[in-house]
């Protein structure tokens, strides 16, 4: 008897567990609300959320727009990745493609799916995430939609300004230029390797898969020094680099010994038994910025030159073909 007491007063004291509310709780307007509300725009966005479409800025007079697609399971997990992290890496890597064309991030556009049994909290939070990196590339979150979906999806759809230049595409690298890079190369693909290990650290390099930092100005930098071609490194240097040569009809070669690999990135492929070059050559979603230029003077400062534009096609490396599988490629991947 006594113990069935004990069970009964423990059942009466003991706090109920805590209701998270679902998105399906909460409702489309009332979610879209909480993650809007009270929040700051830059002086481009002339008309935010709010209405039945955005006003944004254009002082160049064109428009630079990319939109790229993030699925769970795909581009990130959920065990891996907070949500925070998810939305920061959504904005990243479409915001990286902006500073691509030497242009200067402006505006984003939102659509996000998940099922109705989606945490509230998950949304607000990947939109935090969303809001924060934006700001970071002085850009604003301008609007968007939100729909019931299987899974998780977040599609981004980034605006840019040109400032009066050119666009710099991937079709004007010239015999003779050089290759140059501007920000982390394999750091995702430690970070990827590390999690696919079940291990959590070190940090700074899981991060690094979790949330990208693209180098958003380092494109208008380059543009403003004459860039003849660029791109945002998302599939693996060589992978990229070799639209360069297709689209301009040149050969490159990336050399090794300009190649400074972090230290860091080599402790962590020793301990995997890995290839920390191989990260670096072939690892995709840094999203650092590569380029041609004229010459190596006009190379800007925090840029490294890799590598040489010569006559012909194709991407070498210290002027020999990669026999190692050279960056990724959806559907093939799946293969």
């Amino acid at each position: 008897m006594g113990s069935d007491h004990s069970e009964q007063e423990a059942m009466v004291h003991s706090e109920p567990p805590e209701e998270v509310d679902t998105v399906a709780d909460v409702g489309e307007f009332d979610l879209i609300h909480r993650v809007t509300d009270g929040r700051a725009q830059p002086a481009t966005t002339l008309l935010g959320p709010g209405d039945d479409a955005a006003v944004v800025a254009a002082p160049d007079g064109r428009v630079v727009a990319t939109t790229d697609v993030l699925v769970e399971g795909v581009h990130f997990r959920l065990d891996w990745s907070t949500p925070e992290q998810v939305g920061r890496k959504a904005v990243a890597v479409n915001l990286a493609d902006i500073a691509a064309m030497g242009a200067v991030p402006t505006a984003i556009l939102v659509g996000f799916g998940c099922p109705g049994a989606t945490k509230a909290t998950v949304v607000e939070e990947m939109s935090a995430g969303m809001w924060a990196e934006a700001n970071r590339a002085g850009a604003g979150v301008v609007g968007g939609d939100m729909v019931t979906s299987d899974m998780l999806v977040v599609s981004i759809t980034a605006l840019g300004d040109l400032e009066g230049r050119d666009p710099v595409t991937r079709s004007g690298a010239l015999p003779g230029d050089v290759v140059a890079v501007c920000g982390r190369l394999g750091w995702s693909a430690a970070g990827l390797a590390v999690l696919g290990r079940g291990f959590r650290s070190p940090v700074n390099v899981v991060g690094a898969h979790r949330a990208p930092e693209p180098p958003y100005a380092a494109g208008a930098q380059a543009a403003r020094a004459g860039a003849s071609a660029m791109l945002d490194v998302s599939d693996g240097l060589l992978a990229d680099l070799g639209h360069i040569a297709d689209q301009s009809n040149v050969h490159v070669d990336v050399r090794t010994d300009l190649i400074d690999i972090p230290q860091r990135l080599v402790e962590v492929a020793s301990a995997l038994g890995a290839d920390a070059l191989h990260w670096v050559l072939t690892g995709g979603e840094d999203h650092a910025l590569a380029a041609t230029f004229s010459e190596q003077a006009a190379v800007p400062e925090g840029w490294t030159t890799i590598g040489t534009v010569s006559r012909g096609n194709g991407v070498t490396v210290d002027g020999r073909a990669y026999e190692r599988e050279a960056g990724w490629e959806h559907w093939r991947a799946f293969s």
